[in-house]
């Protein structure tokens, strides 16, 4: 064994000499730990989990993909499920966006050079690297900020395993905000757009909690990532974390390096991700680790393929919904403060969501209805915050007694999101509509379509009614009109 390591230190150690003989080559840092220091077992590693991966199909043109950086042991046949559907030849140069661990960063960093590993390197594409930095001035060429980094490195390996002589653009990111990850997601896109060019999100999921919890955790921000919206998976990340669910330090470890990923993606006419595999390192390792895990994802963006839609809301999250929004009027009523909000197992109802709670008598007589235009809270948080809203806090009404709940039917109402329209001609009979003028606002849900069957009636209380304007400021040029959809669950 003795011998062995010796033999790969000097092999090792030769290589380290001819490559820092080169100019500009970014030499390995974590050959050992997170990969084999030998090239021939680094080599022999890479092909096997490859190997093992499923031979799967997918419909489209792949743009992007997303994949884990932990060590090969841990994440490599996570990573290995997105590598195989990688076609040799069909890639010129590949653009990584890794995590920056450890230099704090405004925007993303180049390494102005060559990326190394023990068994070979991958070409810098200067001629790409300087595109990039010209579009914008948050992309800069910075060596130091890949000094000790590993969520580059150990993508090398694969990506030389399956295509070739590809060049590489190294990029690191750490950005905390939401706007410079779009900038430079389009910045990428608008560099690359023509080219025969490969975007690659290396990122690990949640940071330690425990396996049950990272779970729920990683699949809720992989529906948020399936919208292609990086505003809403944005916004998802920052929820779940504002929760404080116990030993989760974050979600994403590249969030800000997936984001521009994402941006760049559709951007460049991807229209679905698909997850191909997600599991976490107790997983992996065994059951006694499973206090504290790290979640690996392996996700395509494809283009060439309809948009996914979003399917309805199933017959369990249905009920759990509704008996959510009961059990926590029931819970205000009995003790004056908000129950807590638990988060759901279903990762579909930890998604942000706007909803409207409605409270109706056995009559159908209106007792209540309070809710949100804009998510600004999960689901399951919006259902249950807003159903003790309507139940003690619409000025139009007392305050719901407990010996009157029973009585009352619960009607929750998720909200798509809203689209403006230049006129009212535009609106159709069963739109939401919201209208907005002077600083003034108001909204009727589609279901005030019950009663008012007729547009002009519809939209003259609207206004009236809801927004305090006169009864004909839908007709006003400086009036917005926008319509939305929504989802009915009732009881």
């Amino acid at each position: 064994m003795n011998g062995l390591l010796k033999r790969s230190g000097w092999i090792f150690l030769s290589f380290l000499t001819a490559a820092a003989a080169a100019a500009a080559v970014r030499l390995p840092s974590v050959a050992g730990r997170f990969y084999p220091l030998s090239a021939k077992a680094l080599e022999a590693l890479v092909e096997s989990l490859l190997k093992a991966a499923p031979n799967e199909k997918v419909p489209g043109e792949i743009v992007a993909v997303l994949v884990p950086h932990a060590g090969l042991e841990y994440s490599g046949a996570t990573a290995a499920r997105a590598y195989k559907l990688l076609a040799p030849g069909h890639w010129d140069t590949v653009v990584v966006l890794g995590t920056g661990h450890y230099k704090e960063l405004e925007g993303a960093a180049i390494y102005p050079g060559a990326y190394a590993t023990p068994e070979g390197s991958l070409e810098y594409d200067a001629a790409l690297a300087g595109a990039l930095v010209k579009t914008t001035s948050l992309i800069k060429l910075d060596a130091r900020a890949h000094d000790k980094e590993h969520s580059i490195e150990v993508q090398v390996p694969f990506l030389r395993y399956r295509l070739g002589s590809v060049k590489i653009v190294g990029m690191v990111m750490n950005t905390q905000d939401l706007e410079s990850a779009r900038i430079i997601g389009r910045a990428l896109a608008s560099a690359i757009k023509g080219k025969r060019v490969l975007l690659v999100a290396s990122s690990d999921q949640s940071h330690y909690p425990s396996g049950p919890l990272s779970d729920i955790v990683d699949r809720t921000t992989l529906e948020a990532l399936k919208t292609l919206d990086p505003a809403y998976f944005w916004l998802t990340n920052r929820l779940l974390m504002n929760r404080g669910l116990e030993s989760l330090a974050v979600t994403y470890c590249g969030e800000g390096a997936v984001t521009a990923v994402m941006t760049a993606a559709r951007e460049l006419g991807a229209t679905q991700a698909r997850v191909l595999s997600h599991i976490n390192s107790g997983d992996v390792v065994s059951e006694r680790d499973y206090h504290h895990v790290v979640g690996y994802a392996a996700v395509v963006f494809l283009k060439g393929v309809s948009a996914a839609v979003p399917a309805a809301l199933d017959g369990s999250e249905k009920k759990e919904l509704l008996v959510l929004a009961r059990r926590s009027i029931e819970g205000y009523l009995a003790s004056g403060k908000m129950p807590a909000v638990a988060l759901s197992k279903d990762p579909r109802l930890n998604l942000p969501a706007a909803v409207f709670v409605t409270l109706e008598k056995a009559s159908g007589e209106l007792r209540g209805c309070i809710g949100s235009l804009q998510a600004q809270e999960s689901l399951v948080e919006s259902v249950a915050h807003n159903a003790v809203a309507s139940a003690v806090s619409d000025s139009r009404f007392k305050p719901v007694q407990a010996a009157e709940l029973p009585g009352l039917r619960i009607e929750v109402s998720r909200l798509s999101q809203s689209k403006e329209v230049k006129s009212a001609s535009e609106i159709r009979k069963g739109d939401g509509v919201i209208v907005e003028e002077g600083g003034s606002s108001g909204v009727f849900l589609p279901q005030v379509w019950e009663q008012l069957k007729d547009k002009e009636s519809f939209l003259g209380e609207l206004c009236s009614q809801k927004a305090h304007l006169s009864r004909q400021c839908w007709k006003d040029s400086a009036a917005r009109l926008k319509v939305f959809s929504v989802e009915i669950v009732r009881e």
